[in-house]
């Protein structure tokens, strides 16, 4: 099966940034698209951005001009860069990607890393 690996996530001050990786690994075949979302208490989980094979990228509203998705894909691996942090961001963070595997059916398929913590303080 396909495992996703996060990193990066931790505690940080209004106005600063963070960076979150996420490689995949598995009997990959292709990967379709690679994404984050989040999740705050209370709260839908939503998207954050993604990033299509082709290199398409979008992004929630609320991170336009302050958040860089970005990728490796050589490595399996998309980016985070989180800048200008505010305490709204603060939720887990989760990578997730759609892949079709080398042994499995002609169905792409989600899958999901386990989260990473990222709080931001006033």
């Amino acid at each position: 099966q396909v495992r996703l690996v996060e990193s990066g996530g931790g505690l940080v001050q209004a106005g600063g940034s963070l960076r979150l990786s996420c490689a995949a690994s598995g009997n990959i075949f292709s990967i379709n698209s690679m994404g984050w979302y989040r999740q705050a208490p209370g709260k839908q989980r939503e998207l954050v951005a993604n990033i299509t094979s082709g290199g398409s990228t979008n992004y929630a509203d609320s991170v336009k001009g302050r958040f860089t998705i970005s990728r490796d894909s050589a490595k399996n691996t998309v980016y985070l860069q989180m800048n200008s942090l505010k305490p709204e961001d603060t939720a887990v963070y989760y990578c997730n990607a759609n892949i079709w595997t080398i042994v499995g059916g002609p169905l792409g398929l989600d899958y999901w890393g386990k989260g990473t913590l990222v709080t931001v303080s006033s």
